[in-house]
């Protein structure tokens, strides 16, 4: 099963270029991040870090950073994207619920719903016991998830309009659809992303299909297993602007101390 977590599950990333035009307008965690990090000395880890979208951006502050990713090809993005940078960044290529860096740090974080790809117990444990190996005592994990809403999770089975955007490099709208079907035994979400790309008389032009699937955690869940892995909770939010979680929420974002082995 660990491999259906990881390997079979990566369709969504498969152009890195088209991800980045799609994602690198998201600001807020990287401001959120920054905090941290301006009260953090020593190395800082970046888990499926993807093209570095917040790890670019933290190195140009001068913070050192490791950035670990299973996907080759966003992680051969990242490596381009620096490569005449001068930065402080170390790229590697591992499972970050197998991780073995032979370093420790006194902030990882993981960005992106990133927490949502480990789709079993076991690669969930796998995950927080290898950020708990890595994380000196009292060291801070942030990481964020989508949260369990049941607007969130009873999506319709059926193709649904969800957002329009301009293609940066041809200014031509791109519509994109999912389809969404949602497994309550195991808490996974099976999506199917249908984007339509547009010419400048907005007819469609090509479409391109994705799939991927997301685990959920209820808050209550994830109060436990990171108490089993050692972590206390500081705090949770609602947003990466450090709104209250409420039942309306539409994520969770966690701050988590590193209390035991």
């Amino acid at each position: 099963m660990t491999d259906k977590t990881t390997l079979d599950n990566f369709e969504e990333y498969n152009d890195p270029i088209l991800y980045d035009k799609e994602n690198n307008i998201y600001l807020e965690d990287i401001i959120f991040l920054e905090k941290w990090a301006s009260r953090t000395e020593g190395l800082i880890i970046d888990l499926a870090c993807g093209t570095g979208r917040a790890t670019i951006p933290l190195a140009k502050k001068g913070y050192k950073l490791i950035g670990v990713d299973l996907h080759k090809g966003m992680l051969n993005e990242a490596r381009k994207k620096t490569s005449n940078l001068n930065l402080q960044i170390d790229w590697i290529t591992q499972d970050c619920s197998k991780l073995d860096l032979n370093v420790k740090s006194k902030l990882i974080y993981s960005v992106g719903n990133s927490f949502q790809h480990f789709l079993t117990n076991d690669a969930q444990d796998g995950l927080l016991m290898s950020v708990n190996r890595h994380l000196e005592t009292k060291g801070i994990f942030i990481f964020g998830t989508r949260f369990p809403s049941a607007e969130e999770l009873f999506q319709p089975s059926k193709e649904e309009y969800w957002k329009t955007y301009i293609d940066t490099e041809t200014q031509n709208k791109v519509d994109v659809y999912t389809i969404c079907s949602y497994d309550p035994l195991n808490q996974v979400q099976h999506n199917t992303t249908i984007r339509k790309f547009k010419n400048m008389h907005e007819e469609v032009i090509n479409e391109v299909r994705t799939s991927i699937s997301l685990r959920y955690v209820f808050p209550k869940e994830m109060e436990r297993i990171l108490t089993v892995h050692g972590f206390e909770i500081i705090n949770v939010y609602a947003d990466w602007n450090e709104t209250p979680l409420t039942e309306d929420s539409y994520q969770m974002i966690y701050v988590c101390r590193k209390i035991t082995r």
